[in-house]
């Protein structure tokens, strides 16, 4: 299957596996991502978007948001995903919206997402927020369905616990090949 839009938060191999989009790409693919993996990513059509930025491509809108580490650091002074080298992403759609936070600890600005339908989290907490802090990030979004990603060795039950324990949201954790409907 071939990509119309193909959206990278940033260019982390996990994020911007090379190999794997050139399976998906045509000419015609439009790739959406920060401008620092923009530089990594072969010419075509691709371009660059910013917090705050927004496409409308053919009824479906999406809007790069602000995503940045400022609690986790590669080394003293130097976050894995410092502010202004990637973004988060917002698609809308049938009066639906689905929030890709990328890879990023709990910042501010998620607490003024609105009408979010399903906000995509990661939970892993080396690079990204833990457990606890996605919990207060869902929280804070208030979304109808949030999905833990990014978790490899922690426990997405244990998100899911906590998370229903706290609110009325629904928590879904995927299993491969699964497909939702919105």
């Amino acid at each position: 299957m071939k990509g119309d839009i193909v959206l990278i938060t940033h260019g982390h191999g996990d994020h911007c596996d090379l190999d794997k989009l050139s399976m998906i790409r045509t000419p015609e693919t439009l790739i959406l991502t920060s401008g620092a993996c923009a530089e990594g990513v072969p010419p075509g059509n691709v371009e660059v978007m910013e917090p705050g930025d927004k496409r409308d491509i053919d009824g479906v809108k999406i809007y790069a948001v602000e995503a940045y580490n400022f609690k986790r650091f590669r080394s003293p002074g130097v976050p894995y995903h410092p502010k202004g080298t990637q973004v988060g992403f917002i698609v809308e759609a049938d009066e639906k919206r689905v929030y890709h936070a990328g890879d990023s600890d709990y910042i501010p600005s998620m607490d003024e997402l609105e009408d979010v339908t399903l906000a995509l989290l990661p939970i892993m907490g080396r690079a990204v927020m833990d457990v606890d802090e996605a919990v207060e990030a869902a929280l804070g979004i208030g979304p109808k369905i949030v999905m833990p990603i990014h978790w490899r060795e922690s426990d997405p039950k244990e998100f899911k616990r906590k998370v229903e324990e706290k609110s009325d949201i629904k928590v879904l954790i995927m299993s491969d090949g699964q497909e939702i409907k919105l």
